[in-house]
């Protein structure tokens, strides 16, 4: 009798150990936090298109992102992660434990991150490198959606109008977003930025969206100081109002495609182009840069002023005098020439 109660408790005491093996076995697999990041901070794993998962264990362990392998390997499988490798950006907290991390990325539970438009942006080529600057796309893949005039006319754009399509801002997105998605959402911000009130002030000034778009273009080019974006459109809106050629320099910048032009000369005003606006009046025939949101509502609430010249500063502020008459704008030149002049002496560059 008391062999077998004997072996009762030593069974029992198996049975308990052997139950408490299997928690803590259970624990490490599905409860345990498992994940390490530089200095405790989210890190982010990459899962490119056509990865596996041994590409995925790789990355984890290649990186240092896991105390653990095999415990890991176990929560996988039992999340079926093996054969549901989905591509993304995906955050690694060190808080998380090997389930809710293999849960993830089994079901695709990305984390978006942010593109930024910003900057001057004259060019696709520049549009396309900023746009794919922390995405998996290639800048090539979306060259090639925005010189395809099949796939940007849905939007209701051309090669000549598509600048106007893209607003800067942040936004954000997939890692994995297609250019198809890509452009599909930069429309959707273009419709919700112009909204009713901003259709409605370039109604009132007897613009276009579009129109906006192409002389904010230039407002931009002329000044960064967004405090003096108003008045600068005012002269413009002057301009177009009395049918004066417009004479912006950056549109014969655009015109002559030589962006490292510093200054413009007597034989850019003689390019024979739509954009050249010495030659040829009103707006070009679309935007000449990405404008700023700053630029565009400085088109829409100008400035009204009587003024239809300006000229850089003499003080290089990057600010620019206002003038009503030639012959007050060729004062304040000779005023910016007489300063550029001596300030060349100071540094040694004049002639």
């Amino acid at each position: 009798m008391r062999k077998r109660s004997g072996l009762v408790v030593v069974l029992s005491f198996l049975v308990i150990l052997s139950g408490l093996l299997a928690g803590g076995w259970l624990f490490l697999v599905f409860r345990h936090k498992n994940i390490v990041t530089p200095e405790g901070q989210t890190a982010y794993l990459l899962i490119p298109h056509g990865a596996d998962f041994e590409q995925v264990m790789d990355s984890l362990t290649v990186n240092g992102f896991l105390k653990f392998e095999d415990t890991f390997r176990w929560a996988a499988r039992y999340e079926n992660l093996p054969s549901h490798v989905h591509p993304g950006r995906y955050g690694l907290d060190p808080n998380m434990n090997n389930q809710t991390l293999a849960r993830k990325l089994a079901m695709g539970w990305q984390d978006p991150l942010n593109i930024t438009l910003s900057g001057t942006i004259r060019t696709f080529e520049r549009l396309a490198s900023v746009l794919t600057r922390n995405i998996e796309l290639d800048s090539s893949a979306v060259m090639e959606y925005l010189k395809n005039d099949s796939l940007i006319a849905k939007f209701g754009f051309d090669s000549v109008s598509l600048r106007g399509m893209f607003i800067p801002n942040t936004y954000q997105v997939y890692w994995t977003v297609s250019a198809e998605q890509l452009m599909e959402r930069m429309y959707r911000e273009y419709k919700h930025f112009w909204n009713e009130e901003r259709r409605g002030k370039a109604q009132d000034i007897g613009l276009t969206p579009f129109q906006v778009s192409t002389l904010a273009s230039i407002v931009y080019e002329e000044t960064k100081m967004t405090d003096e974006m108003p008045a600068v459109a005012g002269v413009y809106m002057n301009r177009l109002r009395i049918n004066m050629p417009l004479q912006a320099d950056p549109t014969l910048i655009f015109a002559a495609r030589d962006y490292s032009i510093r200054r413009v000369l007597k034989k850019h005003t003689r390019i024979d182009s739509p954009y050249n606006t010495y030659r040829y009046r009103g707006l070009p025939p679309g935007p000449i840069s990405i404008p700023s949101i700053e630029a565009i509502d400085a088109v829409l609430d100008y400035d009204r002023h009587h003024y239809l010249y300006f000229c850089a500063k003499e003080d290089f502020s990057g600010y620019h005098n206002f003038a009503a008459t030639l012959s007050g704008h060729m004062k304040n030149a000779r005023r910016f020439q007489k300063a550029l002049t001596q300030k060349m002496k100071e540094e040694g560059q004049a002639p």
